[in-house]
């Protein structure tokens, strides 16, 4: 029961992001993106640039400074190398973006946070 709690916020979450995203200009281009090394939560698309970004919900807002480490961003990082190819075909410059959330607060958007 708790593993589907946690699945249904995780999707709740990855709609606000998306949201907020689409808000800020950007069109998602895939949502929930599997492959043989992980998941992808968004895939987005702005002006010659694709983000493969990361959604963290949190019910505290101390909670969320934790809610990402470089573990699992090694992980986003190398299921966004696997599938690039299909999202970046003219060119668009890539990147691993985290959308931290947490009730009350606007979203945390961290551009960029991958730098291997």
């Amino acid at each position: 029961m708790k593993r589907q709690l946690a699945e249904q916020r995780g999707r709740k979450a990855e709609d606000e992001a998306a949201c907020w995203l689409e808000g800020q200009g950007w069109e998602i281009i895939a949502r929930r993106r599997k492959t043989k090394v992980g998941e992808i939560d968004l895939v987005a698309r702005r002006a010659g640039l694709i983000a493969f970004v990361e959604v963290k919900w949190r019910q505290r807002l101390s909670d969320l400074d934790l809610a990402i480490d470089e573990h699992r961003l090694a992980r986003v990082a190398a299921a966004a190398t696997s599938v690039a190819h299909e999202y970046a075909m003219q060119g668009e410059d890539m990147r691993i973006d985290v959308i931290l959330l947490a009730p009350g607060t606007p979203p945390r958007h961290i551009e960029n946070a991958w730098m291997p």
